[in-house]
């Protein structure tokens, strides 16, 4: 394509979308308004996201897992490990795009789960809602080319695309999950078949040598060289299928770490608990979360049984450093592109490591699911990590990737919420650091708007458009600051029916029985016990009574309906 072509292209898209999206960004076309000295001076951004992973899982979080890019990119930039997301994927990626809490976003549930009371309701759409704008419409309104490539599970209808949402090119997985192949398989007999966008359009069959991780990365990197010469910035946001079950890896990654993990989940756990406290990642007192009750003793397995459960966490390793390996062909691709040196790039998990097994789950809630599951995928042990084949690794190997934390994803515990954050480029002036500092999903949009010079369009007269309430790091970063909210402000948190309100030190936390809670609300000081082990409220009513006026200030503020129990209605 010629580049004459390449924007005769762009700005038809870009006309297209503005008209789709009259009021949420500005009216003025800057598609048609070459890129100045100034436009060429901002960062361009890469937003990396990937899917289920656990806290410690990479090596600059304590894990053993050979992660060697993320480690390099920790290494010159700065490491958050008070970086807070919700419980679920569609939950957190709706805050991250769009600096507002996932209940004013159109996610207060995700979509399977919308309870009785809450669909229709605001809030609860199930997709991005009309009360919101993306940070890709703003950013390219501002003069920035935006690029998205993989899970998206935001929407799948117009208007609630990629396309719809302020990128102008995209390679999507529409869905939550599925296979990571060209078969393009989704594990639910109800819907068997994943959907895929390219610039939206609906992909009816895929390559047959596609790989999932492989191929979002490549069309990152396509998307950078198709528009590079006009001078303008770039926000790319490259949203990884991998880690989320089933485990998939090509095959000459599969015996990676083949016997590895024979010494089991309990030595593991220990282990990185003891990295962390040398990395300064968690204080040297610091005691991990036990292994629950329903999860037995490694040495209590049977021998096959072991192999089996080793066997998986092999694959989901191997997995994981397959992500990391085409993370850093992106990243090899912009250095060699002189690109990288002016390219702010982020890393975080969308919630805590997945300790559900998908066979485990069918039978639950549909037996005939399972049946299903068995007949059409492969379930075998020994077929982990191929084309479609049923694999995950299971509450006890979610653990380690929580360690020290309570619980996992799904759950307002800690497990679930405190993802690893990694921040480097322009403006960063860290060189490893570690920072405490209380980061939430939110805070991604007001941080771009600020390194990019561009405001909200909320703030424009007569605009019906939430507001952003999220933090801008950019004190943070690239100052001596050392926090970005006070000791009086607060975050909330809701899904499924637990609940969660965080104020400095302080954490006020409300699991259902049915999550493996006492039903009742505790109270937790997360400096001195981040694992969430000694509940204070009967020590602390007060606290207590001040930190459920905040509870009830999120319920309202946000419209929250405590419907949808989701997995955990068995119990309250």
């Amino acid at each position: 394509m010629t580049n004459t072509n390449a924007r005769n292209v762009v700005l038809a898209t870009l006309v297209a979308s503005v008209l789709a999206l009259s009021g949420c960004g500005s009216k003025k076309d800057i598609s048609t308004v070459p890129a100045s000295a100034e436009e060429a001076r901002r960062p361009n951004v890469l937003l990396i996201v990937a899917d289920d992973m656990g806290y410690s899982d990479i090596g600059a979080f304590g894990g053993e897992i050979g992660t060697p890019n993320l480690d390099a990119l920790a290494a010159r930039g700065l490491k958050a490990t008070n970086f807070y997301a919700a419980p679920t994927c569609s939950p957190t990626r709706s805050m991250l795009l769009t600096g507002t809490d996932n209940h004013v976003a159109g996610l207060g549930n995700m979509a399977e789960f919308l309870g009785p009371d809450q669909k229709g309701k605001p809030g609860y759409e199930g997709h991005l809602s009309e009360r919101v704008v993306s940070i890709a419409s703003v950013l390219r309104d501002a003069g920035y080319h935006t690029y998205m490539a993989g899970k998206w599970h935001l929407g799948e209808e117009s208007p609630n695309r990629p396309v719809d949402r302020g990128f102008e090119r995209d390679f999507t997985l529409m869905q939550g999950g599925g296979s990571n192949w060209s078969d393009m398989g989704y594990p639910d007999p109800a819907h068997p078949h994943l959907t895929y966008m390219r610039n939206g359009q609906v992909i009816d069959k895929l390559p047959d040598d596609h790989f999932s991780s492989a191929a979002f990365s490549d069309f990152i990197i396509e998307s950078v060289d198709e528009q590079k010469d006009d001078g303008k910035p770039f926000f790319a946001y490259l949203s990884f299928q991998a880690v989320h079950s089933p485990f998939a890896v090509p095959d000459d990654w599969l015996d990676r770490y083949k016997g590895q993990y024979d010494k089991g989940y309990d030595v593991l756990r220990a282990e990185r608990l003891a990295r962390m406290k040398d990395m300064g990642l968690v204080g040297k007192d610091a005691t991990g979360f036990p292994r629950l009750p329903t999860i037995p003793a490694w040495d209590t397995l049977t021998p096959e049984q072991r192999q089996v459960s080793a066997r998986k966490m092999e694959v989901y390793a191997a997995m994981l450093s397959n992500m990391d390996h085409h993370i850093g062909r992106v990243l090899d691709h912009l250095r060699a592109n002189g690109q990288l040196d002016n390219t702010l790039v982020i890393f975080i998990s969308d919630n805590g490591a997945e300790p559900l097994e998908l066979l485990e789950l069918a039978a639950k809630v549909d037996p005939g699911m399972k049946t299903w599951l068995e007949k059409n995928w492969d379930t075998r042990p020994e077929s982990c990590g191929r084309k479609l084949s049923i694999c995950d690794y299971g509450a006890a190997w979610a653990q380690v990737g929580s360690v020290p934390f309570r619980m996992f994803k799904g759950q307002v515990a800690e497990g679930g919420i405190r993802v690893p954050l990694i921040v480097a480029g322009p403006g960063v002036k860290h060189q490893g650091d570690v920072s405490d500092a209380v980061l939430h999903a939110t805070d991604l949009m007001p941080t771009l708007l600020k390194v990019a010079g561009a405001t909200h369009p909320s703030q424009q007269a007569g605009s019906t458009l939430a507001p952003i309430t999220g933090k801008s790091w950019v004190p943070l970063l690239g100052d001596d600051v050392k926090a970005v909210r006070t000791e009086q402000d607060w975050i909330g948190w809701e899904l499924f029916g637990n609940r969660a309100v965080h104020q400095g030190d302080w954490k006020l936390l409300y699991l259902l029985k049915g999550a493996g809670g006492p039903g009742e609300w505790q109270l937790f000081n997360l400096r001195n016990d981040p694992a969430e082990l000694r509940d204070l409220s009967k020590e602390q009513p007060e606290r207590v009574k001040a930190m459920l006026a905040l509870w009830d200030e999120y319920v309202k503020t946000n419209g929250v309906i405590l419907t949808g129990d989701g997995p955990f209605a068995s119990g309250q």
